[in-house]
This record gives structure tokens, sequence and C-alpha cells, in this order.
């Protein structure tokens, strides 16, 4: 079995655009009104639960 990585080359450079910030929060997704169910089956058969498509 190869070992993987653990460091890059000495010789990489990291790019201007990078940043060492954390990724924001995802943003609460709005409550369903009266005629949405809180599943219910979109594009492609996959439903969508918390703003996340699901696939089963």
């Amino acid at each position: 079995m190869t070992k993987r990585a653990t460091q890059r080359p000495a010789q990489f450079v990291k790019p201007a655009h990078w940043s060492n910030d954390p990724p924001p929060a995802p943003a609460e997704p709005p409550a369903p009104t009266g005629a949405e169910e809180e599943l219910s089956p979109t594009r492609y058969g996959d439903w969508v639960r918390n703003g996340i498509a699901v696939d089963f």
C-alpha cells in the first residue's frame, strides 16, 4: 500500500484566492407553509431535507 502524503511539496505556492477562514455556517431553511410538506419530491425524484437534495 502506498503511503498517503501528509504535507505539500516544498515548492508548492498557495494561490492568492485561498483563505484560512472557516466556511460560513449554512443558512436556516425557510419554514414550510401549510400547503407544503416537510419532505416533497423535487426534480428528478430527489427529496429535499434541511435544504439539501437527497436521493434514495
